[in-house]
């Protein structure tokens, strides 16, 4: 009964987990899991495994793709077969979850390997749940070099910034809680369009693509710092 409980929870897990891609990558319907061949979400969208939250690497924790769902997982986590249909029922790389809801065989929970964090709200998710969400970039403490990657401010997490190296990934790799900064212009230098967060001895510069880019982030990151977590919309209405 225990192993019926477990392969029931994850089933619902799972297909709550199937609907996480962007909106230009479709997730597979759950009864067509197995019956249709996916699509892949692109290897540069991902710098960790969309199961475990492990950061890839060259050497140590290389890419594979789930045949059955299409995430990009690491070699622990897709170390699974599966007989898909699509595939006139041959056996194919799966990943655990896929695993667990095409066959109904449970895994020993030392195999799981899962890693929970406070990081853990997955890109897409948020990003389709966001105050404000786009690529930036931020710059070193040198001002020379820097970091780009993907910004999300969360409706349900409104006074923090959201770091993802990219836009699919699982896991933030950092945080900044908003709550307390400036906000500063920067005058436009080398066609870039800098702003900065400051707070006692700690400034964070960020470049944005557009001038338009850069007034957004501004706006929602003041007003983060001022505590004010509603919608812009839902405070003009308020207002009128």
């Amino acid at each position: 009964q225990d192993a019926i409980d477990r392969k029931e929870k994850r089933s619902e897990t799972f297909k709550t987990a199937l609907h996480g891609l962007e909106t230009h990558t479709p997730a597979l319907k759950t009864e067509e899991l197995g019956r249709r061949a996916p699509q892949w979400v692109r290897d540069n969208l991902v710098t960790m495994c969309m199961r475990c939250k492990e950061p890839f690497n060259a050497i140590t924790r290389r890419r594979h793709h789930c045949r059955a769902c299409g995430y990009v997982v690491c070699a622990r986590c897709s170390d699974y077969r599966a007989e898909l249909q699509y595939d006139r029922n041959r056996p194919n790389r799966v990943c655990q979850e896929c695993y667990v809801f095409l066959t109904g065989h449970v895994v020993p929970e030392d195999r799981e390997g899962k890693h929970k964090g406070i990081l853990e709200k997955e890109a897409a998710e948020v990003s389709g749940k966001s105050l404000l969400c786009s690529s930036l970039q931020m710059l070193d403490k040198n001002g020379k070099g820097g970091t780009r990657g993907w910004f999300v401010i969360p409706q349900d997490d409104p006074l923090v910034l959201y770091i993802y190296a990219a836009p699919q990934d699982v896991r933030a790799h950092t945080s900044i809680p908003l709550l307390g900064y400036q906000v500063r212009d920067l005058p436009q230098g080398d066609s870039r369009h800098q702003f900065q967060l400051a707070q006692s001895r700690q400034v964070y510069t960020f470049v944005a693509d557009t001038e338009e880019l850069k007034r957004r982030w501004m706006r929602a990151m003041a007003r983060s710092a001022a505590g004010i977590t509603c919608p812009e919309e839902d405070e003009d209405e308020d207002a009128d």
